[in-house]
């Protein structure tokens, strides 16, 4: 699906949300990546065969 180069990491990558955005819907929360990944706000994600990926929940960064 990528035509960049060097090609963005494909969908089984451990670094596969650096792939380029190819179609970006703000109003929706959603975006699609060059590697065939939805990406959603909340970061969350729906790969290319369908298989979902939850939301990462990181701990709240406070202002000391």
């Amino acid at each position: 699906m990528c035509s960049h180069q060097p090609s963005c990491p494909p969908s089984d990558a451990p670094d596969r949300e650096a792939a380029h955005v190819v179609a970006a819907h703000p109003e929706q929360g959603w975006s699609l990546l060059c590697n065939g990944i939805i990406l959603f706000e909340d970061t969350g994600e729906i790969l290319p065969d369908g298989q979902t990926v939850g939301p990462c929940t990181r701990p709240a960064l406070h202002a000391a």
